[in-house]
């Protein structure tokens, strides 16, 4: 019986958050309220803060789905036999590429992280931290292969993804948008492949 209610209860969690994340692309984050959530579910706005107490967790829980749809993409290329250079730019791209297209593209959405970034909310910081160590792992794969040299694989992967903040941070891709400038992502890249070569191999070139 316990279990049947834990299904139930990760269920009605898992629809709140599928409508509120419609509604904030429809009409914005700011514009949506949780009455307007209750009343695509047909339920009270007081069973909806049973199961979250405020419309900034469910903004969390919302951020937080989007985020770990990136994360799922990026384990998934960490996780392949390719050579870590390879990945490294697959992985990178990959970010890249889905951050454009769900914040940027989407204004609405793009309104909803832009909030978050700003409230500094634990769940950005985390989602940060998850993909630095992402990078990190194939950094580690490529150092133990050979093909990357570094002496800290740590600040090795923090380096790569403040070096890719501008293709990352959903803000900073709006603005190359508007106004661009500075180097394409597939040159940044290169950048970042070349200072994890070997130096032997550097200097061979």
């Amino acid at each position: 019986m316990t279990m049947i209610a834990e299904n139930t209860e990760a269920d009605t969690r898992g629809r709140i958050l599928v409508v509120a994340e419609k509604l904030f692309r429809e009409i914005g984050y700011q514009k949506t309220t949780v009455a307007d959530i209750a009343k695509v579910l047909k339920m009270s706005p007081a069973n909806v803060y049973r199961f979250f107490d405020s419309k900034g967790a469910i903004h969390q829980s919302v951020a937080r789905r989007l985020m770990g749809e990136v994360e799922d993409a990026a384990q998934a290329i960490v996780r392949r036999q390719d050579r870590a250079a390879l990945r490294l730019r697959e992985l990178l791209s990959t970010i890249h590429h889905m951050n454009a297209e769900r914040y940027v593209g989407d204004s609405k959405l793009h309104e909803m992280v832009a909030i978050a970034m700003e409230e500094n909310w634990d769940v950005c910081k985390a989602h940060m931290q998850h993909v630095i160590g992402l990078i990190g792992q194939v950094i580690a794969d490529g150092v133990a292969s050979g093909e990357f040299e570094t002496a800290d694989v740590p600040l090795a992967a923090m380096c790569t993804c403040c070096a890719m903040e501008q293709f990352f941070h959903p803000q900073m891709i709006a603005e190359a948008v508007a106004k661009p400038f500075g180097p394409k992502i597939d040159q940044m890249i290169d950048f970042i492949l070349a200072s994890l070569a070997p130096r032997g191999a550097v200097a061979r070139k």
